[in-house]
């Protein structure tokens, strides 16, 4: 069973919701160790002290924070302990936003919200609340010994927490957004939108999946089979040299491959619609 990261309170407004939080998403990825060529032996990293010149056993282990070259203030738990906001057993809800005025950008870690027994019902009016006025509560938390700004939001029947990105860890790319200078013709821009329109679809999560991932099992079962693995397929892309070319290929393409045979289902009742019509 999940253990949970984190356990305490919600509150909105004067109400009271005892929650505890599990992790709602984990990157599943087979690993690949780093082995001794020689004897094959998975190599480790040992705790160890230059100055000592030897193997550090971690009950001799202390933190500390380096405030100039080699110097170090020392952290004892009990400290980090003494010095924990509020918001480490409780997270007050301090503000509702619009859902659309939050960037995916801002999104960091993901977490289920699920409440104790006694907090259900409270759990659920809030969860209500915030499904019929498509807004998401903004609140602090502390936990592993930081203090988070989270955003709280509906998710299948639930609530999700995700802790956000702080202004000073967006980063800046070198050039990203400087578009002004390029001109775009106005036939291009309606082939592009008939291109994703070509495209578009309900999503489906289940849809996608990491075919690295697949292709690094099959070559591991290979290997362990005494078998040959065949090379992925390499798509050959030529440079795009007419734009608009290029657009009326991909639309012609995209098209093609939208053109689905008709399900027995719906053939039926095509059929038996025209039958209709015929004997009317």
């Amino acid at each position: 069973m999940a253990s949970s990261t984190w356990k305490g309170f919600i509150t909105f407004g004067l109400l009271s919701i005892p929650i505890r939080l599990y992790a709602a998403a984990r990157a599943n990825r087979m690993q690949l160790h780093q082995l001794h060529s020689v004897c094959h032996t998975r190599l480790r990293q040992p705790l160890f002290c230059p100055t000592c010149n030897k193997i550090v056993d971690r009950s001799e282990v202390v933190k500390g924070y380096e405030y100039e070259d080699g110097k170090y203030v020392l952290i004892d738990p009990a400290e980090i302990k003494k010095i924990e906001p509020q918001s480490a057993l409780s997270m007050e809800i301090l503000a509702f936003v619009k859902e659309s005025e939050i960037d995916p950008l801002f999104f960091d870690s993901s977490f289920f919200a699920v409440p104790e027994d006694a907090g259900r019902k409270a759990y659920q009016l809030l969860l209500r609340t915030l499904e019929s006025a498509k807004r998401v509560g903004i609140a602090k938390v502390a936990m592993h010994q930081r203090e988070y700004t989270v955003f709280i939001r509906p998710y299948d029947h639930g609530l999700t927490l995700h802790t956000m990105y702080f202004a000073n860890e967006i980063r800046e790319a070198p050039g990203y957004g400087k578009t002004e200078d390029i001109k775009l013709k106005p036939q291009e821009i309606k082939l592009a939108e008939q291109l994703v329109e070509n495209l578009s679809e309900e999503f489906n999560l289940k849809k996608y999946h990491d075919e690295f991932q697949n292709r690094l099992k099959e070559l591991i079962a290979s290997k362990q089979e005494g078998r040959e693995v065949a090379a992925a397929p390499q798509p050959h892309r030529a440079p795009v040299i007419d734009m608009m070319e290029a657009l009326k290929k991909s639309l012609a393409a995209s098209g093609a491959s939208r053109k689905k045979p008709m399900h027995a289902d719906r053939a039926a009742k095509s059929h038996r619609r025209g039958t209709r019509r015929a004997a009317s």
